[in-house]
């Protein structure tokens, strides 16, 4: 009895400590600017989405089409601006949403396959996991195409397993929308990061049958087709190009080519081949400290027995996406995200069965996550200048509190995705050379690093320092003939 009360205490101890930790990261989504460049490349878009009423293509640009990415995860920020107002709260809630729902999903499943204390421990694994926490409040195309496949993999083992015929047929449901929400959060990864598990479990369990028979695959592909394609005719038909670009270079040419030069919306990577397995030990810190802990402290004990079927599908789950992309050099870390669900269920199950104090150890974990989330938080209200190589904020907001009807912000050599969505959009990219048709008949604003010299103006403009904000120094200019009569 005192093991089962300590346990309890423990567990409620765990539940607390998420609540906190929600909190906090909420809490750190209203304060923290919108980083360069996929945070506020991504919101910006959506903004743009409200602007121009324009759902079906999502704009990195004045004239330039983003086909980078389908539009779900734009949809969901510019629900959400257009709702709430722009600000950075409203860009990353929904993404924060998602990340809701796939915590339900995981608790859901850990619940009915292995009981309350292993969905308590994994879903505080999930929420602790370095890159889910950054991620759950992010603007990110990611986090939408999580949803889509734990969605989907959730789906698939109800449809199977579910104890009715209502929960199975459910679960087959979930598991059509998941990868339908997949398509249109990112395309067709989706059914490989979903496909690949879930074909490599039938083959080892051999259930080939269960599975032909069990889930309605004729009307679960239909439905599929008349939630996803609609988009993509009508993306290809508004912008001819999208579905070369997106299908073959984005699902082919990225992986394959080192260093891919076609990339018309940032820079290819070119990392040694299997990094994404570094990458997936760091997106889920501090857990592998845990790992080691209890298996450490478990040595020569005996160890409860877990469902084999259930353990090779979490382990499945959480490999493949890690195998598939060992081959490609052109990754970043957010690439592991999708791991991380199945990691969480399987390692909830893995601590129940072997530690008694896996409590004790997962909230030392989550203490750990919640006092860096605090001390975030806490660092971008009360030092925002140490965020100042991160976003062009402070620049944006000063030249909209100056500006005059009519005046642009220019940004010599390189504009920061941020300055556009703080700007409104009237931030604009300027080569030096550029200066003396930009400027001319018109007055001004341009934003250049504190560390660069100033530039060379025109005959006849002159310039009024506007102050340093951020890492930019502000002038306002103006041709001599704008000066005021004295």
């Amino acid at each position: 009895m005192k093991l089962f009360s300590a346990q309890h205490q423990a567990a409620r101890t765990l539940v607390l400590l998420i609540i906190l930790l929600v909190l906090a990261r909420l809490v750190s989504m209203a304060v923290l600017p919108l980083m360069d460049t996929t945070e506020a490349r991504y919101a910006e878009i959506a903004r743009k989405m409200v602007v121009l009423g324009d759902w079906i293509t999502p704009w990195a640009d004045d004239n330039l089409p983003f086909w980078g990415k389908p539009p779900l995860s734009f949809w969901l920020t510019a629900a959400t601006l257009f709702s709430f107002g722009v600000s950075e709260f409203s860009a990353r809630i929904p993404h924060f949403l998602c990340a809701l729902f796939i915590g339900f999903l995981v608790w859901d499943m850990a619940l009915r396959q292995e009981g309350r204390r292993t969905a308590v421990l994994a879903i505080s694994v999930l929420a602790g996991s370095a890159l889910f926490l950054v991620s759950s409040g992010a603007v990110m195309t990611d986090m939408a195409l999580v949803l889509g496949t734990t969605a989907a993999l959730y789906g698939f083992w109800t449809g199977i397993h579910g104890s009715t015929s209502s929960a199975r047929s459910n679960g087959s449901l979930i598991f059509f929308v998941g990868l339908a929400i997949g398509l249109l959060a990112k395309g067709p990864l989706v059914l490989v990061l979903a496909g690949l598990p879930i074909s490599l479990w039938i083959l080892l369990e051999r259930r080939w049958k269960t599975v032909l028979t069990g889930i309605p695959w004729i009307s679960g592909i239909l439905l599929v087709a008349v939630l996803v394609l609609p988009w993509y005719w009508f993306a290809e038909q508004k912008t001819p190009g999208f579905l070369d670009y997106f299908l073959i270079g984005e699902h082919f040419k990225r992986f394959v080519e080192p260093g891919w030069t076609g990339d018309l919306y940032g820079r290819a990577h070119n990392f040694p081949l299997g990094t994404i397995w570094l990458f997936a030990l760091i997106a889920f810190l501090p857990w592998p400290f845990t790992f080691l802990v209890v298996k450490w402290e478990s040595r020569g004990k005996q160890v409860e027995a877990r469902d084999r079927s259930w353990v090779r599908y979490t382990l499945l789950w959480a490999l493949m996406p890690l195998v598939f992309f060992t081959a490609s050099r052109n990754i970043i870390w957010t690439y592991a995200l999708p791991s991380l669900p199945a990691a969480s269920l399987f390692m909830g199950g893995w601590l129940a069965a072997r530690s008694r104090r896996a409590e004790l150890w997962v909230a030392g974990g989550l203490a750990i996550m919640f006092a860096l989330t605090v001390g975030a938080g806490a660092g971008a209200m009360f030092f925002p200048h140490l965020l100042d190589g991160a976003t062009a904020k402070a620049v944006s907001v000063a030249y909209l509190g100056r500006r005059q009807s009519g005046e642009t912000l220019y940004f010599l050599q390189s504009r920061p995705f941020s300055a556009s969505f703080y700007s409104e959009n009237a931030a604009r990219q300027l080569r030096p050379e550029e200066l003396e048709s930009a400027l001319s008949g018109k007055s001004g604003f341009i934003a250049y690093p504190k560390n660069a010299q100033p530039p060379k103006l025109p005959s006849g403009v002159v310039e009024e320092p506007a102050g340093d904000y951020g890492r930019f120094r502000l002038l306002r200019v103006h041709r001599i003939d704008q000066l005021p009569r004295r």
